[in-house]
């Protein structure tokens, strides 16, 4: 990807720059020749697919397909992706609903191949949807290239303001936020979580997130998170305390440095 984000800062600084400037450098990643191409073939032949198989067939296809739900990493995995799609999210058994990472069963229910007599990728408006995820999630991943925090902060409000508007249960609700990778890692962080803590029981976790963010934020309940100034407090947090940890790193790799310098 030729696009590369302006970030002069890191942190809590880097943030607010970044959010200060987002229409603009959106608007220069959105244009860019290698994403602007990418987008085009997309919009052309998503319509005519027909199946899963047709889909990871075409890789310029699959690429935006997969960056549309953060899954870009598994452009070479086709027989799993085709799996994933082709199951569909009506069965129980179906491999999405199995999996711990959400975004496998919010692809397979986008496109409908394994729900749907026809697929919804041949509905009118699906690929503007897909196109905008895909321009979203691509620009977390060049701001991510050069600093991986401000992409956990900007998937944040996205994700979370997803999940806590599902009309599921408490604990339904933690267990999505931990079974999403960035998320639970910006929530382990900002509520300073054990290390070691994902060996623990699945139960035992849910406690461990329930009764840190009832300490930090005053509940255990996700819905606190509808709230933007909740949100806002939450990524304020995650990127201090991801700072606070990479400056005693820093200084602890240093000490290490100086004690070996002085033996010799």
């Amino acid at each position: 990807m030729s696009f590369q984000p302006v970030l002069p800062l890191s942190g809590l600084a880097g943030w607010n720059f970044l959010n200060r400037t987002m229409e603009t450098q959106r608007e220069v990643f959105e244009n860019s020749p290698s994403v602007k191409r990418d987008v085009d073939y997309f919009q052309e032949k998503i319509g005519d697919v027909t199946s899963a198989k047709e889909l990871v067939a075409d890789r310029r296809l699959l690429n935006v397909a997969l960056g549309a739900f953060g899954l870009e990493g598994d452009i070479g995995n086709k027989y799993f992706v085709q799996k994933i799609l082709e199951d569909g999210t009506s069965d129980p058994e179906a491999l999405g609903n199995k999996l711990a990472d959400k975004r496998y069963l919010a692809l397979s229910e986008a496109f409908g191949f394994g729900d749907n007599a026809v697929p919804l990728n041949q509905a009118d408006g699906f690929a503007k949807e897909i196109v905008d995820q895909f321009h979203s999630r691509q620009f977390e991943v060049a701001v991510g290239a050069q600093d991986d925090d401000l992409r956990l902060a900007l998937n944040l409000d996205r994700d979370l303001s997803d999940i806590v508007a599902q009309s599921s249960s408490e604990n339904t609700k933690w267990f999505s936020i931990m079974g999403n990778p960035p998320l639970r890692q910006v929530f382990e962080t900002a509520l300073n979580m054990p290390t070691g803590s994902t060996q623990l029981d699945l139960d035992q976790q849910l406690s461990l997130f329930k009764d840190s963010a009832e300490r930090l934020f005053g509940s255990s309940d996700p819905a606190i998170f509808a709230s933007e100034d909740t949100r806002d407090d939450l990524v304020e947090t995650f990127l201090l305390r991801s700072q606070i940890a990479q400056g005693q790193s820093f200084q602890s790799s240093t000490s290490i440095a100086l004690t070996l310098l002085s033996n010799l």
